[in-house]
Formats: structure tokens, sequence, C-alpha cells
């Protein structure tokens, strides 16, 4: 079978067209028979994999970023709504984006070679999405401070990879934002006011935040972190907390709290930005609804 290699030439900063002969070099090398195309604009990638599932191409092989994941498996689910799930074609990774979260929470590789000697290998596990407002999500979604500090990271031209993050953060908790929200959920519910709402299925984000330190990919279920610290001064306190995935995590921290549910609905009196594996998706949401799908997608992990 031929794969289809769903490429976004913008991703980190154009990094991935620069790559784009290294990445054909590769596939050649390893016997992968392929056909590539490149995306030219936002969600293009949904269309180019949701053909490509419906004209038989298998797998379906994301190089970019952690967005250009997202837009492959949507792509994938939305090619595949009338195909019996273990039909579907597994997902691929080449990580050519700025922090590559999904591959570092999966243990795949980071350079191309590597990564497509895994695809070549054709080892699959079943993993879980996320979906909030009929959007899938691989590794995260969230609303609050998170989302606008990756409005402000998308702003910063001139420094790249994790630093970039890092900077916007610093950004974002100097603008102090919050938001007042009822968030419920399968065996509870909070209202008041929030400063995040993050929704994980993997447990790291930002290339050093382990926003759900607790999420699993293959666990069957949703972690979520929501919590509320008004001053900047808290926040600054908790910021290291957020790079530890074990013990000393800020989740530990009194006003913040993790919870591992099967659903999510978060309704906010303020409008919030809200994104899903980095990508904003609304600037001014106020319903969200989210839930977990189950082992809905193949992965290759060699």
């Amino acid at each position: 079978m031929k794969a289809m290699v769903v490429l976004n030439p913008y991703a980190n900063r154009w990094y991935a067209l620069k790559n784009k002969e290294n990445v054909e070099a590769a596939l050649s090398r390893h016997g992968v028979a392929y056909e590539l195309q490149l995306t030219d604009g936002p969600n293009q990638g949904i269309d180019i994999a949701a053909q490509a599932v419906r004209e038989g191409y298998t797998p379906i092989i994301a190089a970019g970023g952690d967005g250009t994941i997202n837009e492959v498996v949507n792509g994938i689910m939305q090619g595949g709504a009338s195909i019996d799930a273990d039909r579907l074609p597994p997902l691929g990774i080449l990580p050519l984006g700025s922090v590559n979260d999904l591959v570092h929470n999966l243990g795949l590789p980071t350079t191309i070679p590597e990564a497509v000697e895994v695809i070549s290998r054709g080892r699959t596990r079943r993993m879980d999405l996320g979906m909030v407002n009929g959007r899938y999500f691989a590794n995260n979604s969230a609303i609050g401070l998170e989302p606008s500090i990756t409005l402000i990271q998308e702003k910063i031209t001139r420094v790249r990879g994790t630093l970039r993050y890092l900077l916007a953060t610093l950004l974002g908790v100097a603008r102090n934002p919050n938001w007042e929200a009822t968030v419920a959920w399968d065996g509870g519910e909070y209202h008041g006011p929030i400063s995040l709402v993050t929704v994980g299925n993997g447990p790291m984000t930002g290339g050093v935040f382990y926003m759900t330190p607790h999420a699993d990919l293959f666990d069957g279920r949703l972690t979520f972190v929501y919590g509320y610290l008004p001053t900047r001064r808290q926040i600054l306190k908790a910021l290291p907390r957020t790079m530890k995935p074990g013990a000393g995590s800020y989740v530990e921290l009194p006003a913040i709290h993790e919870v591992h549910a099967d659903w999510l609905r978060i309704r906010a009196t303020t409008p919030t930005p809200l994104h899903t594996d980095g990508e904003i998706q609304e600037h001014d949401a106020q319903e969200m609804e989210y839930s977990i799908r189950p082992g809905s997608i193949s992965v290759l992990l060699g």
C-alpha cells in the first residue's frame, strides 16, 4: 500500500519545508511507497487526509508539528466516518514542529531518519483521542491562560522552540487574565473564577510544561486541571512546578485540582480563547463540551 504524507511547509517557521528532501530521501531509503502533499493554509491537512483515507492510502503520515498532527487526525476520523475503527489507516508522525509534544509523550524519536524507521516497521498501538465542540485533539486542549499564551507566542517571530513558549508564558502571566466559569464533569462541579482549565490526553505541552501530569494517552479517560491563582506572584511561584511531571507538581497546590473524567462541560461567563493541540480554534468561546474517544486511532510506534 502507498502512504500519504501530509507536510505542513510552515511548521517550525518553514523548517519543515527546508527538510522536505530529507523526508523524501529517508522514506525512499526505507522502502516506503508514498505520495506527498503540501498544505497551503489552515485546516487543509484535514481535507488531504480525509481524501487519502477514502482513496485507500495507508498509513497517513503527519509531517509537521502538533497542529499538523491535529489536522491529520481530524482528517483520518472524518474520512473514515463510515469505516469500522479497526480498518482505519494508522497515523505516522514525522516530527518537524517546534516542540513536538505528542512525539515526546509517545516516546517517539525526534530525528527524521529514526522516525521514518519507526513508520517502516508498521507496528501500531491504539490511542485515545479527545474531542471538544466536534474537534478531535491528540495531545491537549485548554481555555484560559494557556491559549492566551498561545496567542502571544504566535506573534513572537525572532525566537524559536521551547524558548518562545517560555517567553510567551512570562508575558501572559504579566497580563494576569482571569475568567468566570462553571465547570461540570461526571463526578463534580465548580463555579467561580478560574485562571485555567487544561485538558490532557498526554501529560506534556509547550515542550516543558506538564499541565496534566497524570494524563495517559491509552487509559480511556480525560485528565483535566482547573484552578484559580489571583495574583501574578502566585502564578509565577506556581510556574516552575508546571515543569515537574512527578512529586512537586503544581497540581499539588491547594488552589489547583487535577481530575480524571469521561466528560467535561464548561460554560464561561467571560469569553475565552480555546485551543486544540496548540492551534486556536475559537477566540471568544463560552460553551465547551469535552469527551474522550478511547482507542479510536492507531498510531505507528515502532
